[in-house]
């Protein structure tokens, strides 16, 4: 049996016109970024931004938050 395996290059020429066809240009984008790497370290930055904050603090803000509207 015989496979032809064409590249990506030209695989990722048909599919996104149907992707855009079928999905729409918004939903095509978001399902695509869903398979592209992030960057920075989400750990690092998020111990940094908070960092000077307690769990009761940021409860707090969230329930003023939910009081004011």
């Amino acid at each position: 049996m015989s496979v032809n395996v064409k590249p990506l290059a030209q695989i990722n020429q048909r599919a996104m016109p149907l992707l855009y066809r079928e999905l729409g240009i918004v939903d095509a984008v978001r399902f695509l970024k869903q398979f592209t790497p992030g960057f920075g370290d989400y750990t690092q930055e998020r111990g940094e931004l908070f960092a000077d904050r307690t769990l009761e603090h940021m409860v707090d803000e969230i329930e003023q938050m939910r009081r004011s509207g």
